[in-house]
């Protein structure tokens, strides 16, 4: 669940550095609308999306299973924060398309694993490194401790946002 204002409480006000760093998110934001998105997206990934109707959300799914391992839908939605049933219809659309298989765990019947199929994952591979590269970018300019403390600061961020803190 996203991390929310306390009711009656008022806000931390930030120090003219912290809104000096509160600024530069927002110059970010365009990076992250979708006809970038849209731009950076190999054809055949764009039209199996566009054609099974499948959204920014669908495609959060992807980068999750990328690393190879399977996961259960419940691990899906809990890396995603979303609940169960969406998580569900996420690999539901996903897998009509045929971006990701579902086979049953051979160590659990009960559970489902969910795995990126094989013709899709160059294409999410060449995604990613599109995506990624003004941030790698950035991080190669940095030294092992600005690296560092960059990644502690987002992963902060992000577990903040998420309300994991």
């Amino acid at each position: 669940m996203p991390h929310t204002h306390e009711a009656g409480k008022a806000p931390r006000v930030p120090t003219p550095e912290e809104v000096e760093v509160v600024g530069l998110v927002p110059l970010l934001e365009p990076f992250f609308r979708g006809g970038v998105v849209r731009e950076l997206m190999p054809v055949p990934l764009r039209e199996a999306m566009e054609t099974h109707g499948l959204t920014p959300r669908h495609g959060a799914v992807l980068p999750q299973l990328l690393a190879g391992q399977p996961l259960t839908v419940s691990e899906i939605a809990r890396r995603l924060h979303v609940s169960l049933p969406t998580a569900s219809e996420l690999v539901g659309g996903l897998s009509r398309a045929g971006i990701v298989e579902r086979a049953e765990d051979p160590a659990n019947r009960r559970r489902i694993l969910v795995s990126l199929s094989e013709d899709y994952r160059p294409l999410l591979l060449t995604f990613v490194a599109r995506r990624g590269e003004p941030l790698l970018r950035a991080l190669d300019g940095l030294s092992p401790s600005e690296r560092a403390g960059f990644v502690a600061g987002l992963t902060g961020w992000v577990r903040e946002v998420q309300g994991e803190h």
